[in-house]
């Protein structure tokens, strides 16, 4: 059965290799981003793909884009919120106006386009909603204070949102993936430094700006293998609520559960005892 399938931040990164794969399976795909040439040229011609030019933080651009989609294909089945970029730097460092902005663009762009989709899947009585959110979504790191702070609200909007759209047949995933060799540590790209400068976490930041670095191209997770998973998770109609994507990802989580477990052992009587008495 072939799907309509709606990806944002498709001109680059994991972006291009779900609208690849989506196509390969004989899907029908509008791919989105802020210059549909470059979409296009990235992703590659095909009869069942659609361009669309979209700036994800805009509602009204969000509107036109569905609209457009909804005009030629006759529906949306498939949303795949990918668009995103990477605020890097310790708090103190990322600026306020650094840190709203990795929110408007991480987690109210998701939003935005959610909003100008879910009446179309509404009206269907079906869809899927997939969210790519990150590792830094479950598990707070050290010198990504912004970034995770949008990725866990991305994580907690989409685990509520699924009670919101299942009783009409939408179905919703968030996708957790490790390390993969995408642009994300581009700079200039995906990835902004940190504005302020702070003399005790000078040296830190230094440092740690050279190993991320020197992390881009060397990442272990395979994108088009990435692809092709979320398209075979989509074709089988069967989301779950959550796809860790990586070994990395799943070795650090089960660790992290693991965390939580002793947290919540180590002070059970204490938590249990806050009832009222009687």
């Amino acid at each position: 059965m072939s799907n309509v399938w709606f990806i944002t931040g498709a001109g680059r990164g994991l972006g291009i290799d779900i609208a690849r794969a989506a196509l390969t399976a004989g899907h029908q795909v509008v791919a989105t981003g802020r210059d549909p040439k470059k979409v296009l040229e990235a992703v590659g011609a095909h009869e069942n793909l659609l361009t669309v030019a979209l700036d994800i933080t805009d509602p009204a651009a969000a509107a036109s884009a569905a609209q457009a989609a909804a005009d030629r294909f006759g529906r949306i089945d498939v949303l795949v919120n990918n668009a995103g970029n990477f605020y890097a730097g310790y708090f103190e460092n990322t600026s306020p106006a650094q840190l709203r902005a990795q929110m408007e663009t991480n987690f109210f762009g998701p939003t935005n386009v959610a909003r100008a989709i879910l009446p179309i899947m509404r009206k269907q009585r079906s869809g899927q909603v997939i969210t790519i959110t990150s590792a830094a979504g479950l598990m707070g790191q050290e010198f990504v204070a912004a970034y995770a702070a949008s990725k866990f609200a991305l994580e907690g909007w989409m685990e509520s949102l699924r009670y919101d759209v299942e009783r009409f047949g939408i179905k919703t995933m968030a996708v957790e993936p490790g390390f993969f060799r995408t642009e994300l540590l581009v700079e200039g790209s995906s990835t902004m430094w940190p504005e302020l400068e702070i003399e005790d976490y000078a040296e830190l930041t230094a440092e740690t700006i050279v190993a991320w670095k020197s992390m881009n191209g060397l990442q272990g997770g395979d994108p088009k293998k990435l692809g092709h998973a979320l398209v075979a998770l989509s074709d089988s109609g069967d989301l779950p609520l959550r796809f860790l994507a990586g070994a990395d990802v799943m070795a650090s989580e089960e660790q992290n559960l693991a965390t939580i477990r002793a947290q919540i052992e180590a002070h059970r009587d204490l938590s249990a005892s806050l009832s009222f008495d009687g």
